[in-house]
Parts: structure tokens; sequence; C-alpha cells
């Protein structure tokens, strides 16, 4: 069996100090997630360690990392630096991206300023809000939301998020699925994650409207993957909308749009598939 204990690392940036782990053997594959942390793809680093060496992050606001100036935004372009700054200090050529949900948009970013870097992007579920025909309206919700969480605080605001992205319920939709449980200090992270969320990283996220032009011209090949279950579902509407613009498909992960979590095995066999497939075939 491979060795899937994380090794713990630094990297200082400009402005902040990200945290790091790193385990398996193999080429190198960079997982990363905006809000989320590197917690929440322990499962999936796990079951890919024997395949690659996996390198999962806590964003600059998230986690075990901090950054100097909490007060303001933090931008896809900003998190792609420090994504940028990360794989230049690993130096292992270019990488493998697995990015979902925000981390998707931080790989879109990465990409389009740096797409010497990476070999294959996997973009699962990008909000990538500005492409959909109806983005006046979407937009005007997400400004609801903000100002939910402005007035009534980051509870309220989040389900307004929950309801808005079709995320709510999703989990029953799914009644045999297994049911992550996360840990004390995995809802203490997620709690203050949320905060950050709503506050800094919400709107400069949604706002993003990636550069079809660059990302067609790059050497990257980018895959566009939703989840199975999540049609419908904002995420995956955007997902759709961006496969459209790049003329590709969208590649069915299992789940919805956290269904890397829940089903860790079956995701790490299909992302594993994506990534050693031909492209063109």
């Amino acid at each position: 069996m491979p060795d899937s204990d994380p090794s713990a690392h630094v990297l200082d940036v400009p402005g902040a100090r990200l945290y790091y782990e790193r385990r398996g053997t193999g080429p190198l594959l960079l997982l990363i997630g905006s809000p989320m942390d590197s917690t929440g793809f322990a499962g999936l680093a796990s079951a890919l360690a024997g395949d690659y060496t996996v390198v999962t992050y806590d964003p600059r606001y998230a986690g075990n990392s901090s950054r100097e100036d909490t007060s303001q935004d933090v931008t896809p372009d900003q998190q792609a630096g420090d994504v940028h700054r990360l794989l230049s200090a690993l130096g292992a050529g270019p990488a493998a991206v697995f990015g979902s949900s925000g981390g998707a948009i931080v790989g879109l970013a990465l990409v389009t300023a740096h797409p010497g870097q990476v070999r294959t992007l996997v973009a699962h579920e990008p909000p990538v809000v500005e492409l959909l025909p109806d983005s006046t309206q979407v937009r005007a919700e997400i400004d609801d939301i903000y100002a939910t969480y402005r007035a009534d605080g980051a509870d309220k605001a989040m389900q307004k998020f929950f309801v808005h992205a079709g995320l709510t319920g999703a989990m029953e939709r799914e009644a045999d699925a297994p049911r992550w449980q996360p840990s004390p200090e995995q809802m203490a992270r997620m709690r203050a994650a949320n905060e950050t969320f709503l506050e800094h990283l919400l709107r400069p996220t949604t706002c993003y409207r990636p550069d079809i032009e660059a990302l067609r011209a790059a050497p990257t090949r980018i895959v566009v993957a939703a989840g199975a279950t999540s049609k419908g579902q904002l995420p995956n509407r955007t997902a759709a909308a961006l496969a459209g613009r790049l003329g590709t498909t969208v590649t069915d992960f299992p789940g919805d749009h956290v269904g890397f979590m829940v089903y860790p095995e079956h995701c790490g066999r299909i992302l594993h598939q994506v990534l050693t497939e031909t492209p063109g075939r």
C-alpha cells in the first residue's frame, strides 16, 4: 500500500503564508478548492497517492494558511498567483490540476496567466456566472446573499446561498449515498471559511469572466467536469456554459457538487482515467 500520510509544509508568498501537504509518489497532481481548504480533499488525495504525488493546500484565507491584510477581497487572480508560486517551489514541471468550485476558477486564472505550468486542468463545476444567459438575474441574487450576510449574519446568508445554487437537499436526492460527517475541527474551519467566503470571496469569484480565447490558445488540456447528479444546479449550469464556450463536452463525475468528498475512491478512479487518457479520444 502506498504511504498516503501527508507531510506538512509552508511557503511564504507576497502578503501570505501558505500551508500545503504532499503525499504519494508519481507525477504531480494539485487539488485546489475555494473556499474549501485541504481537509476537504483528504479522501481523494489518499485515493490517488498510489499513482501521483498529490499536493493539497489551504488558500491564504483558510485553514492553516494566513494573510497579512484580512480586510481585502481575495480574487481568483491573486489565488492563481499563490498557486503559481507553489508550483514553482515544488519544481516538478507541468502539473495536473483538479480544481473544484472556486478552485476551478482559480485553475482557469492560473492557465490564463501561466499556461506552461499546467499540463491538464480538470475544472469541476466552476461558478463562471458571467457566461450564463441569465447572468444579470444570478448576479442580483448573489448581491442579495451578500446583503443578507451584512444584515443578518453568515448562517442566514449561507442558507440563501445553498438555495440559490440549488444545493439544498442534494444529499436527500441520493438516498443511498454515504454521509460525510465532518469532525468538530472541520466544522470550526468551515464556519470560519464561510465568513471569509461571504465577505471576501463570493463576489470576486462569481464576477470572474474567463478569457476564453486565452484558454483555447493555451497548451493546457482543459477538461470541464460536473456532478452526475447535479443537473440543473447552478454550478452544473455554469460548467456546461464553459464547456460550450471552449467547444468541448462536460465529463461527469460521481455525485453532485461535492461528490469527490462523498465518493473519493470512485472519483479518484474517474480522475485517474481522465488524466491518463489520450486527448481527442
